[in-house]
């Protein structure tokens, strides 16, 4: 019975740490009027493109799919 629990927490431990270590935290997109209602890629390359007011670091990885990983920020309503 004590081998049983032993394992069990171990196993937790590591499902737990695996879990932490697996999600990437990428930039939300802003909630700002000049990112209000982009939702195609073309959008965020007019200005993120290598010619952009605000290009992409030489250290981001050359995917062209950038709602993929960057999201909308929520905006909570206010009361």
């Amino acid at each position: 019975m004590k081998n049983n629990i032993i394992f069990l927490v171990f196993i937790v431990v590591v499902v737990g740490f695996l879990f932490s270590i697996s999600g990437r935290k990428y930039p939300q997109i802003p909630a700002d009027a000049s990112h209000e209602g982009v939702t195609e890629v073309s959008a965020c390359l007019k200005c993120h493109g290598p010619e952009g007011v605000s290009p992409r670091k030489p250290s981001h990885p050359p995917k062209d799919d950038c709602l993929k990983c960057h999201k909308k920020k929520r905006v909570l309503p206010s009361k």
